[in-house]
């Protein structure tokens, strides 16, 4: 790895020039990131050494100073996070992995500080003092708690053989996990199906034209080549579409067999390694289960209390995934076919969508040309002003990390002078699939929302930079997008939101650094937007003549949304159940078989036929690419309880867009951060517990 030095890293000079301070993307490549990573850390360490050392014992000596400790570190590590989901290309991945261990030392280190624990816990101890006497504020006590409650979850409290112990498993784990989400990528950029046009029969002219590109994309150039990836905005319309079975079954073993489709890659491997990696954390933090160590610092706070959830809901979704099936088999019967083996897992979407034509008369590809990118990106930002009062102004003069991201102001009238406007957050939008991009969407950030500043500092240091990754594929003229599509991108800007309209004082409770299973709230609270006409009738044009999306088709479309609820619920559930039942396995023998238990398991609690999981273990990549969702995949679950209730909140007003509800849920639901216990900022906005009624009526499972 080649030596940069600050005068010629761009991670390591002054952003001041460029607009906003955002990173100086042109100038950045992938051999600046390990010595600036490495500077970083030397000078996150500095600034908690003096924290330890200093003599000063007031609030903003110890946690306002550990609040703004590594400010350099939180910059480089703001893009390299962000790199190696978006642009992680081979000499990134080299970078990754040589990193993967160096940082996870790093971690470990800032927690085992001599006389840095001793400083957090003279603040924790005096935390409801202080408090008392109105010295603190209900924040600064926040602070206290959660920084004291991390440094324990990072084991200060064991002996030195057992920290050493700690911190070699959270190296191994880290890279671990490093490959095994490396090895997800390579199989996506690797396997491709190519088919000609008469292979795409059945198929909509849009996902014709998106596996067209694809093929250019891939150099597969050929007068009739259409490529079919395993990105899902390409493989499950493909799978709803084609007529050509035997094509289905190739494309869909391939994608449910991402992470063990070369000898090479064997994430199941991996990913029983960091079990019994998982299982010794635990068991050194003093819990017999890995799943018990990761719900105490939840709202659930147990295994039981998520699977008394997930299983309640399991049985009614089975009950429905079941009366689905039915319905195909009485279509197919009525039709005078005859499937070998029944309806397989590659025969239930295409089938699913026959039924839903044929019964609800609603054909989801004639929705499409009214939801393009440019459509629904106007919906959410429209969404995203009437009830917040943002305002998204595109920078086309700003280059970001790749030519397909657009960059915005995000603004919102002042409060004290309404005619004026301030900034609040600046947005990069990354909508496309590509390769060298992890699957999947999400929401990151390059900076966080604080007023915690250093002194000094320009104030657009305290404003954020946020960040949404979609993965849809890309059409040769205007992309549309399913309805999931456009579900998806008002989910991820639920997140956003989360981080710009953050008003915290402190970058470490700031933004969507909350429990796990509150973070997927706000997220999921914006989708319920996008199924409302008001919203449909005015952004959903088509993409050609213009025209409104008719009133009949909002109809049909509402009809039908709750079919085929049983076959999703099914196959998320289940992954979460499966999570939560593989960390709660007390020991893995030598001979554990991940399949083996997937297989089992998945028949002992009734799996309907024709159903897979949604993630199969070797790419669970929220299970194995990381820690942060293991044992916790149902949070979204717990999550839909919580944000069918509050969108309830807005119905009950007769205005989905009520300004003093909205106002209530930006204080309560977006703005707060962690600077207040989750199930507070609930009963704050509602006024009482979460009532799971709203979730299981939207789901047609009441």
């Amino acid at each position: 790895m080649c030596k940069n030095t600050a005068v010629s890293n761009p991670l390591l000079q002054s952003w001041a020039a460029q607009p906003f301070h955002l990173p100086p993307f042109e100038e950045i490549n992938p051999t600046h990131f390990q010595p600036a990573l490495e500077a970083a850390m030397k000078a996150h360490i500095a600034d908690l050494e003096a924290i330890a050392s200093s003599t000063e014992t007031d609030f903003d000596s110890i946690l306002g100073a550990y609040d703004r400790a590594g400010s350099l570190y939180s910059k480089v590590g703001g893009v390299y996070g962000n790199y190696i989901s978006s642009l992680n290309t081979p000499d990134m991945q080299e970078v990754q992995s040589a990193m993967a261990p160096i940082l996870s030392r790093h971690r470990t280190k800032c927690y085992n500080i001599p006389g840095l624990f001793e400083k957090v816990t003279s603040m924790y101890d005096v935390r409801e003092e202080m408090a008392n006497k109105g010295e603190w504020t209900d924040e600064q006590v926040r602070l206290a708690e959660r920084v004291y409650t991390a440094f324990v979850r990072m084991g200060v409290k064991l002996n030195e053989e057992e920290k050493k112990e700690y911190g070699d498993i959270q190296v191994e784990l880290a890279t671990l996990q490093t490959k095994f989400m490396q090895n997800i990528l390579k199989d996506e950029e690797t396997w491709v199906m190519v088919i000609t046009a008469q292979d795409m029969a059945g198929c909509p002219e849009d996902l014709v034209a998106a596996a067209r590109q694809a093929a250019i994309d891939r150099g597969h150039e050929g007068e009739d080549e259409y490529v079919i990836t395993l990105g899902r905005s390409l493989v499950e319309p493909f799978l709803t579409y084609s007529t050509r079975r035997d094509l289905r079954k190739k494309a869909f073993d391939a994608w449910t067999s991402r992470g063990e489709l070369s000898e090479e890659r064997d994430n199941l491997s991996i990913a029983t390694k960091i079990l019994r990696l998982r299982k010794r954390q635990a068991n050194l933090m003093g819990h017999t289960t890995f799943s018990n160590f990761q719900t105490e610092d939840t709202m659930a706070q147990t295994p039981e209390n998520v699977m008394n959830l997930c299983t309640d809901v399991w049985e009614r979704a089975k009950e429905a995934a079941n009366k689905e099936r039915e319905m195909m088999e009485t279509f197919l019967s009525e039709k005078g076919d005859e499937l070998e083996g029944g309806i397989q897992p590659w025969d239930w979407r295409f089938y699913a969508e026959q039924v839903r034509q044929a019964n609800f008369n609603f054909d989801e590809s004639e929705l499409k040309p009214y939801l393009s990118l440019d459509a629904v990106t106007n919906a959410v930002f429209d969404v995203s002003n009437k009830l917040y009062g943002l305002k998204y102004v595109k920078r086309d003069d700003i280059k970001a990390y790749h030519k397909d991201v657009n960059v915005y102001e995000v603004r919102r009238a002042k409060k004290d002078s309404p005619d004026e406007d301030e900034l609040v957050a600046i947005f990069l939008h990354d909508n496309f699939s590509r390769a060298h991009k992890s699957s999947g969407a999400w929401m990151s950030e390059y900076r966080s929302q604080t007023k915690n500043l250093i002194a000094g500092s320009d104030p657009i240091e305290g404003i954020p930079i946020v960040s949404n990754n979609n993965n849809f594929a890309k059409g040769s003229g205007a992309t549309l997008l399913s309805f999931d599509d456009g579900t998806t991108l008002f989910h991820e800007m639920g997140h956003g939101h989360h981080g710009m309209l953050s008003d915290a004082t402190y970058e470490y409770l700031a933004s969507t650094s909350v429990l796990k299973d509150f973070v997927e709230l706000p997220s999921q609270l914006m989708e319920h937007w996008l199924e409302e006409p008001v919203v449909l009738k005015e952004h959903a044009k088509h993409y050609k003549t213009g025209e409104t999306v008719p009133d009949d088709l909002l109809a049909r479309l509402k009809a039908a949304s709750l079919f085929n609820e049983g076959f999703a619920t099914v196959e998320y559930t289940a992954c979460a159940l499966l999570d939560m039942a593989v960390h709660s396995l007390s020991e893995y023998d030598d001979d554990f078989d991940l399949s083996e238990f997937e297989k089992k398991y998945l028949a002992e609690i009734g799996m309907p036929q024709g159903i897979v999981m949604r993630h199969r273990p070797a790419h669970f990549a929220h299970l194995f690419a990381s820690s942060s969702y293991a044992s916790g995949y149902y949070v979204y679950q717990w999550a839909q309880v919580l944000d069918n209730d509050v969108f309830a909140a807005f119905q009950e007003t007769g205005d989905v867009f009520d300004a003093e509800t909205a106002e209530r849920c930006r204080k309560c639901i977006y703005s707060a951060g962690n600077t207040v216990a989750p199930q507070d900022l609930f009963k704050a906005f509602r006024g009482r517990e979460p009532d799971t009624s709203f979730f299981l009526k939207n789901k047609g499972m009441a």
